[in-house]
């Protein structure tokens, strides 16, 4: 495990990429991502997400036999949620983080609405989440999400 290893991509920022070759390296890169997560404390939540984190699986295989390859990616994300200021009580850097947050997922909401309708524009560039996704929105790509609602009135 070497987290020294990073190569120029098309990406508007700079990801670590690492290759793994044990499940001791794996393990070792999810500790890493999970020290860099951001988390801190609002009236909503002791430990909120202040960011959102991706973590992608990039698979290569060869078949022993024929000598077919094969590739996919796997992403994993774990959305931070959205927040009403007025109730979380955030100030200084962690409204500016909520603003961040908020506003991604509402780049987020506007791809898959773009693609529900059918445009012919689908709004990718318009956040780095969005970007750093987008092969994961359509064509030949299978997504699953999972949605944590607050079960509260008062939060509708």
């Amino acid at each position: 495990f070497d987290n020294t290893n990073t190569e120029s991509n098309s990406l508007p920022f700079s990801p670590v990429q690492l290759d793994v070759h044990t499940n001791e390296d794996i393990y070792k890169l999810l500790e890493y991502g999970f020290s860099a997560r951001s988390t801190g404390q609002t009236n909503l939540n002791e430990h909120s997400s202040r960011s959102h984190s991706i973590f992608q699986l990039h698979l290569y295989g060869r078949h022993v036999m024929s000598g077919e390859e094969r590739k996919g990616l796997l992403n994993l994300v774990d959305l931070a949620g959205s927040e009403r200021i007025a109730t979380s009580g955030v100030s200084g850097d962690r409204l500016n983080e909520t603003k961040h947050i908020n506003k991604s997922l509402s780049c987020f909401r506007d791809v898959i609405t773009a693609l529900v309708n059918k445009d012919l524009h689908i709004p990718y560039r318009n956040s780095k989440l969005t970007y750093t996704l987008r092969d994961s929105f359509g064509g030949n790509s299978k997504t699953l999400v999972f949605v944590n609602v607050s079960p509260y009135l008062k939060d509708l």
